[in-house]
C-alpha cells in the first residue's frame, strides 16, 4: 500500500488571503461632520447662541469706567511755596492714579485699568531708591525692595509700611533670591566715597535673575565712568579717562565693569536692558555724613561749621534734584531705548559757588575752610543730556536755589529733630 504527500501550501495562501483583514474606506467629510452631528444633538447649538446673546447685552448695558486723570510729572516732588514736609503717603488717591505715559503693554482700551507691574527695586531703601518706590507705589505698581541696608534707612520706607502692593526684604543682591517680576531697577551700590571705599567689591553685579523670569533691567551706572574727563561737557559715547589703579576706581571701574555685563548679557543672553549714567543727585532722605559734596556742605552749615573745600575750590559739577532723576529713569525703564542716557542737569557750578549758595540757603556767616585736594577729584564734570531730551523726552525742572531749601529742611530735622513751622518736606502724592 503506497503512501501519498500532498502538498497543501497552496491551500494555505489562499485560505490566509481571504481571512486577510480588509479596512473600511475612510470618509473624507467625516472631521466636519461629526462636530456638526453634535451641536444639533440636544439642542447645544441652542445653548451656545443665547450664551453669546446674554455676554452681549450685558456687555452693552455696562457703563464704562472714567478714564484716569492725566498724569503731570511736574507735581511730583516739585519745589513750591506750598510744599509741605512729611513723609506720609496717601493711599486712597494711589488706586485711582493714571498711568500716563508710562504704558509698557501699548495703549489701555477705554473702560479698562491699567494692570500695575511687579516691580524690584534694588537698593531701595536708600536715597534715590526711596524716590523711586514712592514714584512706582503711587501710580499703582507692586514693589518688592531688596537692601541689606549697607546704606539704606528704613525710616526711608516706613510711610509703606502696611500697603498691600509693598514688600521689603533684607538680602545682598550678590546671593541669589527667587522673585517673580516685571521690571527690575538696580541701584544696590554705595554712591558715595564713604561707602564704596569701605566695601570696594559689592559694586559687581549679577543678572541671573532678570534672565530668569524675562524681566527687563535698569542698570543705574554713573557720571564716574568718565573719570576725569578730558572731554566737556560729557557724551554717552565719551570712553572717559579713568586711573584703573586710584582710590576711586573701585567705583568708577566697578561700574564701568557692571556696563559691560549689561550690555553682555543684552547681547548674549537677549535680556531686555537699560543703563543710565546718574550725575550729583541731591534732595531729601541723603545721607548725612556721606562724603558728597551737598550734603557735606548742608550738614556743616547747620552745625555751624565751617565748609570745607577741597583745592582751589574751582572744580565743577552738575546737581540735579531727585525728582528729576526718578522722573528720567522711570522714562528710560518704559522707552524703547537701551542707553546709556546720561541722567543730569547740565547747570554747572564751581564748589565755592555750591558753597555761596549753601550759605545763601542756610547761614551767610558760614566760614570756607580749604583743604588739600583728595586724589584723582575730577576737574570738570557736565553732562551733555541732548539724547535724553530727544529719544526720551526729558530734562531737569528743578534749579538747585529751588531745591536745596527742601534737603535743608529734611537734614534740620534730622539732624536736631525739629518739628516746627520752619521744618518743611515732600509730600508724595500721586494725581
Amino acid at each position: 500500500m503506497g503512501s501519498e504527500l500532498i502538498y497543501r501550501g497552496h491551500e494555505d495562501e489562499s485560505q490566509q488571503q481571504s481571512d486577510a483583514y480588509s479596512p473600511k474606506r475612510s470618509k473624507p467629510w467625516l472631521p466636519v461632520i461629526r462636530p456638526i452631528r453634535y451641536l444639533l444633538r440636544e439642542q447645544r447649538l441652542l445653548f451656545v447662541l443665547v450664551g453669546i446673546a446674554i455676554a452681549t447685552l450685558f456687555f452693552t448695558l455696562l457703563p464704562p469706567s472714567s478714564p484716569p486723570p492725566p498724569y503731570s510729572a511736574d507735581s511730583l516732588f516739585q519745589p513750591d511755596d506750598s510744599t509741605q514736609l512729611s513723609h506720609r503717603v496717601s493711599y486712597q488717591s494711589n488706586h485711582a492714579a493714571g498711568f500716563g505715559s508710562f504704558s509698557s503693554g501699548g495703549k489701555i482700551p477705554l473702560g479698562l485699568k491699567r494692570k500695575g507691574l511687579r516691580i524690584v527695586v534694588t537698593g531701595g531703601a536708600g536715597f534715590v531708591g526711596s524716590h523711586l518706590v514712592d514714584r512706582l507705589i503711587g501710580r499703582g505698581d507692586s514693589v518688592i525692595v531688596v537692601d541689606n541696608f549697607f546704606t539704606g534707612r528704613k525710616e526711608n520706607l516706613m510711610h509703606h509700611f502696611g500697603n498691600p502692593r509693598f514688600e521689603l526684604i533684607r538680602h545682598d543682591v550678590v546671593e541669589p533670591i527667587l522673585l517673580e517680576v516685571d521690571q527690575i531697577y538696580h541701584l544696590a551700590c554705595p554712591a558715595s566715597p564713604v561707602h564704596y571705599k569701605f566695601n570696594p567689591v559689592k559694586t559687581i553685579i549679577s543678572f541671573w535673575l532678570a534672565k530668569r523670569v524675562g524681566a527687563r533691567f535698569l542698570l543705574t551706572s554713573t557720571s564716574e565712568v568718565y573719570g576725569d574727563p578730558l572731554q566737556h561737557p560729557q557724551v554717552e559715547t565719551y570712553w572717559g579717562n579713568v586711573n584703573p589703579i586710584g582710590v576711586r576706581s573701585c567705583y568708577d571701574e566697578g561700574k564701568r565693569t557692571a556696563e559691560t555685563l549689561t550690555m553682555d548679557y543684552h547681547r548674549g543672553a537677549g535680556v531686555e536692558v537699560r543703563i543710565a549714567r546718574i550725575f550729583n543727585t541731591y534732595g531729601p532722605r541723603m545721607c548725612i555724613d556721606d562724603g558728597r559734596v551737598v550734603s557735606n556742605f548742608v550738614a556743616q552749615a547747620l552745625r555751624k561749621e565751617p565748609l570745607t573745600v577741597y583745592g582751589d575750590g574751582k572744580q565743577t559739577r552738575s546737581f540735579q534734584y531727585v525728582s528729576d532723576l526718578v522722573e528720567g529713569l522711570m522714562r528710560l525703564m518704559e522707552g524703547e531705548h537701551v542707553g546709556p542716557f546720561n541722567l543730569g542737569n547740565p547747570g554747572e557750578f564751581t564748589m565755592l559757588e555750591l558753597a555761596q549758595v549753601v550759605q545763601e540757603t542756610i547761614d551767610p556767616n558760614a566760614k570756607i575752610e580749604y583743604r588739600p585736594n583728595t586724589e584723582d577729584d575730577p576737574h570738570k564734570r557736565k553732562p551733555d543730556i541732548t539724547r535724553a531730551k530727544e529719544l526720551l523726552g526729558w530734562e531737569p525742572k528743578v534749579s538747585l536755589r529751588k531745591g536745596l531749601p527742601l534737603m535743608v529742611s529734611d537734614f534740620r530735622q534730622r539732624i536736631f529733630g525739629d518739628h516746627n513751622e520752619d521744618s518743611a518736606s515732600i509730600t508724595m502724592t500721586s494725581d
